[in-house]
């Protein structure tokens, strides 16, 4: 890894125990293949799930793609995430309006949708699983890859931000 500060990304969904923590473990595994430095973390715009661990569902998604995210707990986007990430990272449009409306004037963080960073996906939304079957998960797996490889070429300088 390189010797800048590494990038701080906090990615949002709603009850932060279904996408984001997907989203959370992938980009800290790809970022490790990749020698990129970044700090990640995960959350929700709501509080139904805050210290819960994600749904099991999700555990069993990212282990079959050889992430643990079993001790990952849920927790609610605070006002002070806006200063402390360099970006927000929205799992669809819903949670970006949120993130908007939450964002103090002087919040420093740049928002965005996950898949903003995936090329030709832009405005799109990162497929929800929750109230679907288990294969939702594999389909929410593979639009977050596509986000998470965008935002490492991103960060690695090879595609502008």
């Amino acid at each position: 890894m390189n010797g800048a500060a590494p990038s701080r990304l906090l990615f949002v969904c709603l009850g932060n125990i279904c996408r984001s923590p997907l989203a959370e473990g992938a980009m800290r595994a790809a970022a490790a293949r990749a020698g990129v430095a970044v700090e990640v973390d995960s959350a929700g715009t709501g509080d139904w799930h805050v210290g819960r661990p994600p749904d099991p569902r999700a555990i069993a998604t990212a282990a079959r793609h050889g992430i643990d995210i079993s001790g990952l707990r849920g927790r609610q986007v605070r006002i002070e995430d806006f200063d402390r990430f360099d970006r927000l990272i929205a799992l669809d449009a819903d949670n970006l309006r949120n993130l908007r409306r939450l964002a103090p004037p002087s919040a420093g963080a740049l928002l965005s949708l996950l898949l903003d960073h995936a090329p030709g996906r832009q405005g799109q939304a990162v497929a929800d699983p929750y109230f679907g079957e288990d294969a939702g998960f594999e389909t929410a797996w593979a639009d977050i890859m596509a986000g998470v490889d965008g935002l490492i070429a991103e960060l690695r300088g090879q595609r502008s931000l």
